[in-house]
């Protein structure tokens, strides 16, 4: 079963989610993180931000919990407000 691993931030300006993208293109994820997929939210009014990481499994999950759990702060988006483990119950696309 796919996990999901969901973490809220505030602090986050539109400037540093413009950064993040800039920094993140082109670029491959570390071998620590292997997510299949990233998804980054932003409320620029409200300076929030969700940021959901999917794992194939729960391996995969755990390598890449710990690697980011021990990120500097200045390499987040802004001040992390939590961190929640969901399973992937089902996932629609087009």
């Amino acid at each position: 079963m796919a996990l999901a691993r969901v973490v809220s931030f505030d602090g986050v300006s539109s400037d540093r989610v413009a950064e993040m993208q800039r920094e993140m293109e082109g670029n491959e994820r570390p071998d620590n993180v292997p997510a299949k997929e990233i998804v980054v939210l932003h409320d620029p009014e409200a300076e929030k931000s969700l940021v959901i990481l999917f794992f194939e499994n729960e391996a995969d999950y755990k390598l890449g919990d710990e690697a980011l759990s021990a990120m500097p702060a200045g390499d987040t988006p802004g001040q992390r407000t939590s961190v929640t483990k969901y399973d992937v119950a089902f996932r629609m696309a087009d």
